[in-house]
C-alpha cells in the first residue's frame, strides 16, 4: 500500500491495483493520448530498489494527472480520492450531524452524509442559513485550529477531492473545526454580499470577529465610532467604516520565519489587498513592516519535507516534523528580482491566497464579474469554474515501510498555469524552469507599477 499525503497530512492509503484501475478508467474516458503513462506491472517480486522506483513513478503519475486541468479537475479523479479517503479512515456512509462554525462563534448544525464532498457541505450550510444560491460562491469552508486565545489558525481551504466530515473527524482532535468565511479579496464585492440579509449578517459577524482578534487595526476614535454603530445595529455603516481601516479583509497567519531581509527573521504575515504584508522582527528586536504586491511576484512555489517514520502518519497538520516553505521571486526594483522564503506550516494556505488574488485580478482585467467565476449545479452538486479553483495540492505517495528514503517532497498546483516538475531541493536559489508557478498578473506589469 502507498500513503497519499495532501498538505503534509495523510489523506488515504491505496494499492497499486487501485491506482491501475483509476488509470484504466481515465484512459477510457479521456483517451490514451491525454492520460500519462502508468508504471508497468511486474511478474516477479520487486526488490527494495524496484519498490522505491515504482513509488517514484507512481508519485510522478499522480502529480501529472493532478496537474492536468482536465484530468485533475475530473469527477473520476476527485471521487477516487474521496472514496479512498473514506475507506482509509474506515468511516461508513451514513447520515451524520456536522457542526460548522460562523465567525461570531455560532454553530450551524447540518445533516449530511459522511460521503458528502466539500461543495455539498457548503451548499447544505448555505441552505440552512437561507443564503441565496448566487451568493454561495462568495463563501468557502476552511479547516481551522482553535488557538489558546480563542482565535483561529487557518490550516487550509477545504478542497473538492475531500470529504469535510472525514477530514475533520479523522484528526481526532476537538481543536480542529470547519468554519465558513468569505473567500474573495476585493472589498468591492462586499456590495453584492450586503444586498441580502444573510450575506450582510455573515459579513458583519466576520468583520466584528476580525476586529476583536486584532486582525484589523483600530485606533481609539475609530473604536468609539464602531461601538456606536454596533449599538445602533447599523451593520452596513459598520462594514463601510471597517473597509477604511488597515488590514480590512486580510487573513492573518501564525508567526513564522522568513529569510527577508535576513535569514531567521521572525515574521507575522497577513494576506489581503493583493499583497502579503510582513511585520518582521529583526535580530536586534526592531520591528519593520513592508508589503509584497502579488503583481510583482514573477512566480512562486511550495515545497515540503516530510520525514518518513513508523509513527502515526498525519496525526496532526502543522507539527514540527513537516517543514513547509513558500518561496516567491519578487521584483524589488526595475531590474532586480529576489527570492523571498517563508517557512510556515501554513505555506499551502498562503499559496492558495496568492492564487485566488491573481484569479480575481485576471477576471477584473478581462472585464468579467466575480459572479461569473462560479457555475451552478452539475449532477446535483455545486461546482466552481476553472478560473476560481484554488491551489490544488497534488497527492504525495510514499511507501509506509520506505525507511531508506529519508525525505519526501510535496508540491502544489495552480489551475491557471502548468507545473510539470517537483523540486528536489529546499533552496529557492536553484529553482528549475518547471518547479515554480508562473503569475499571469506579473506578465502585464508596467512602468507605473514600479
Amino acid at each position: 500500500a502507498y500513503n497519499i499525503h495532501v498538505n503534509g497530512v495523510l489523506h488515504c492509503r491505496v494499492r497499486y491495483s487501485q491506482l491501475l484501475g483509476l488509470h484504466e478508467q481515465l484512459r477510457k474516458e479521456y483517451g490514451a493520448n491525454v492520460v500519462p503513462a502508468f508504471p508497468p506491472k511486474k511478474i516477479f517480486t520487486l526488490t527494495p530498489a524496484e519498490v522505491e522506483q515504482r513509488r517514484e513513478q507512481l508519485e510522478k503519475y499522480m502529480q501529472a494527472v493532478r496537474q492536468d486541468p482536465t484530468l485533475g479537475g475530473s469527477e473520476t479523479f476527485n471521487s477516487f480520492l474521496r472514496k479512498a479517503q473514506q475507506e482509509t479512515q474506515q468511516i461508513p456512509t451514513e447520515e451524520v450531524a456536522l457542526e460548522v462554525l460562523l465567525s461570531n462563534g455560532q454553530k450551524v448544525k447540518v445533516t449530511i452524509l459522511t460521503s458528502d464532498q466539500t461543495e455539498d457541505v457548503l451548499e447544505a450550510v448555505a441552505s440552512k442559513l437561507d443564503l441565496p444560491d448566487d451568493l454561495v460562491g462568495y463563501f468557502s469552508l476552511f479547516l481551522v485550529r482553535e488557538t489558546k486565545d480563542g482565535a483561529f489558525s487557518f490550516v487550509r481551504k477545504l478542497q473538492e477531492f475531500e470529504l469535510p466530515y472525514v477530514s475533520v473527524t479523522s484528526l481526532h482532535n476537538p481543536e480542529f473545526q470547519i468554519i465558513l468565511r468569505k473567500s474573495y479579496w476585493d472589498s468591492a464585492y462586499d456590495d453584492d454580499v450586503m444586498e441580502h440579509r444573510v450575506g450582510l449578517n455573515l459579513l458583519y459577524a466576520q468583520t466584528v470577529s476580525d476586529i476583536e482578534h486584532g486582525w484589523i487595526l483600530v485606533n481609539k476614535e475609530q473604536h468609539r465610532q464602531l461601538k456606536s454603530l454596533q449599538e445602533k445595529v447599523s451593520k452596513k455603516e459598520f462594514i463601510r467604516l471597517a473597509q477604511t481601516l488597515k488590514y480590512y479583509g486580510y487573513l492573518k497567519f501564525d508567526p513564522c520565519v522568513t529569510d527577508f531581509p535576513e535569514k531567521g527573521c521572525h515574521v507575522v504575515v497577513s494576506a489581503g489587498n493583493n499583497e502579503l504584508n510582513f511585520q518582521v522582527r529583526l535580530p536586534n528586536e526592531q520591528i519593520k513592516e513592508g508589503s509584497f504586491k502579488v503583481t510583482r511576484m514573477r512566480c512562486w512555489r511550495v515545497t515540503s519535507s516530510v520525514p518518513m517514520s513508523n509513527g502515526p502518519s498525519g496525526s496532526s497538520p502543522g507539527k514540527s516534523e513537516v517543514k513547509l516553505e513558500l518561496a516567491f521571486e519578487y521584483l524589488m526594483s526595475k531590474d532586480r528580482l529576489q527570492w523571498v522564503t517563508i517557512t510556515s506550516p501554513q505555506a499551502i494556505m498562503l499559496s492558495i491566497c496568492l492564487q485566488s488574488m491573481v484569479d480575481e485580478l485576471m477576471v477584473k482585467k478581462s472585464g468579467g464579474s466575480i459572479r461569473k467565476m462560479f457555475r451552478r449545479r452539475v449532477n446535483g452538486a455545486l461546482r466552481r469554474s476553472d478560473s476560481q479553483q484554488a491551489v490544488k495540492s497534488p497527492p504525495l505517495l510514499d511507501s509506509p515501510d520506505a525507511s531508506w528514503e529519508p525525505m519526501a517532497k510535496l508540491s502544489s498546483k495552480l489551475t491557471s498555469v502548468s507545473l510539470r516538475g517537483i523540486s528536489h531541493s529546499s533552496s529557492a536559489n536553484d529553482v528549475g524552469a518547471n518547479d515554480f508557478h508562473g503569475n499571469y498578473a506579473f506578465e502585464g506589469i508596467g512602468d507605473e507599477d514600479l
